[in-house]
């Protein structure tokens, strides 16, 4: 986020965007609960947090189908093979900020 406020000559964040995978590790609460620890002193210090969150899907090596398996089981949802890729679910992105000029 500093380096998109360096880059942009912004004074402040208004709002930041992220992006969370299922199988990121990444919880909600703490990483609502840390954010405002994290960003104090900076100038995202008063930026307001929205996360989504992103559901797992996987790809289908033996009928190509992507879905959405209930997780824990990686199965493809259209044939029940097991032979899936992650295709989602492992991010941890920046969607969006907004920022103060």
């Amino acid at each position: 986020a500093q380096r998109i406020l360096d880059r942009e000559k912004a004074r402040a964040l208004c709002k930041i965007t992220v992006a969370v995978g299922a199988l990121s590790g990444i919880e909600r609460i703490p990483l609502e609960t840390c954010f405002p620890l994290a960003a104090e002193d900076t100038p995202c210090r008063d930026a307001v947090l929205v996360i989504d969150e992103l559901p797992v899907e996987v790809e289908c090596q033996a009928c190509g189908a992507r879905t959405r398996p209930p997780f824990p089981d990686l199965s493809c949802s259209a044939c029940a093979s097991r032979d899936t890729r992650v295709a989602q679910g492992y991010e941890l992105i920046i969607k969006s900020v907004e920022i103060e000029r």
